[in-house]
């Protein structure tokens, strides 16, 4: 073999190589290659990008609390209006405000007794933020496996096409390389995805519950303040 047919083969196959690489497949195409595991994935996903926007907006909003209502809240015990106290309150849409709320209604009782209602609400309203959390560390925990699953049936599908044809080539292994790759990735994606999300939205609930824990504290010094 001369240099001039060396030469004239790599040409030949640098231009294989370039018009592979210039047909590049649609992502829906590459998706549908993953199998009928691609289904369950999808739907995981549409799931947790629900969760994470709805909780994420509730507990958002939760976090934007007015920062004079204590101040309020402190200037209407003190001058004796518990009715307005109230009206504030009620009027005030946030976990703080439902909170105090239940304390006001207690005065005259037990100091303790004003403490456990109101933790009861702030406890109440913590689960009401963390609906569906729940759903999504789920998720974050089945979308691998179901990749992992996929894996599984592509390997299959593999050894199975070999065993039909007799023989080992590309073709035979390329379906079931397909169905095993984008099964894996598409799972630990979503996986990843919602471990983060699920996470994050726990941090900010921590802060929220952080918040209401400090207002049940300035509602109860309040009440044992010396009247002047």
């Amino acid at each position: 073999m001369n240099l001039l047919t060396i030469l004239q083969i790599s040409l030949t196959d640098s231009t294989n190589v370039q018009e592979a690489a210039s047909k590049s497949m649609p992502v829906w195409e590459l998706l549908t290659k993953g199998g009928w595991l691609m289904i369950p994935i999808g739907l995981l996903s549409i799931i947790s990008v629900y969760i994470f926007f709805d909780r994420y907006l509730s507990i958002r909003k939760a976090t934007r609390i007015d920062k004079n209502f204590m101040d309020r809240i402190r200037d209407y015990i003190k001058e004796d209006k518990v009715d307005d106290a109230l009206t504030l309150c009620h009027k005030t849409d946030s976990q703080i405000a439902r909170m105090i709320e239940k304390g006001i209604k207690r005065i005259g009782r037990p100091l303790k007794e004003i403490e456990e209602s109101i933790e009861v609400v702030g406890k109440f309203e913590v689960y009401k933020l963390e609906k569906n959390l729940v759903i999504l560390g789920v998720i974050a925990g089945i979308a691998p496996m179901f990749g992992f699953i996929g894996t599984i049936a592509g390997v299959i599908k593999i050894f199975y096409n070999i065993s039909l044809a007799d023989n080992i080539s590309i073709g035979l292994i390329s379906g079931g390389l397909y169905q095993k790759m984008i099964t894996s990735a598409a799972g630990l994606t979503v996986g990843i995805i919602a471990f983060i999300c699920f996470h994050w939205l726990n941090i900010m609930v921590s802060k929220v519950v952080h918040m209401l824990e400090q207002s049940a504290m300035d509602f109860i010094d309040l009440l044992q303040e010396p009247v002047k």
